[in-house]
């Protein structure tokens, strides 16, 4: 894949299922719209806040991170997209982590998250005020999660 991922057709299309999944359950936009959706999508990927998701497989793999995102968690976009989501977490936050998913699953969302992430290198951080949604396609189905959160701090 190029240096460019907001640019492949595919991240182009996910990117409006995130932004117009967000808009569906929060009733606000998550950035502010573009005219096209490569625009939006190179907006998303280059947000200073950090946007994350994965698919709806059983133990599922990360499919989206901006590029803070990506610097946050230390890892390429061909490294994080290969991710089980769950090794985001430590192993002793993994069982929080699913409660907070399964949360966003049944109501649609869940806002207020707060929980530890570590990263590639094992450098942890302390995510707060985290937005997890449900990513859903045009007939309303849900086809992934998504996370952002804006404010984290290095943990020793």
């Amino acid at each position: 894949m190029n240096t460019a991922p907001w640019n492949e057709p595919r991240i182009v299309e996910w990117s409006q299922r995130l932004l117009d999944s967000y808009r569906h359950w929060i009733g606000t936009d998550l950035i502010g719209r573009a005219p096209n959706s490569i625009q939006q999508a190179r907006i998303l990927f280059e947000a200073p806040a950090v946007v994350v998701s994965h698919g709806v497989e059983p133990d599922p793999i990360l499919n989206y991170g901006n590029q803070t995102a990506l610097d946050l968690w230390e890892l390429s976009w061909e490294q994080f997209i290969q991710t089980p989501s769950r090794l985001t977490a430590e192993a002793d936050d993994r069982l929080e982590r699913e409660r907070m998913l399964a949360r966003a699953k049944l109501n649609g969302y869940f806002g207020g998250y707060r929980g530890v992430r570590i990263s590639s290198t094992g450098r942890r951080f302390l995510v707060e005020h985290a937005v997890i949604w449900n990513v859903i396609d045009l007939a309303g189905h849900r086809i992934g999660q998504a996370a952002t959160f804006s404010q984290w701090s290095a943990l020793g």
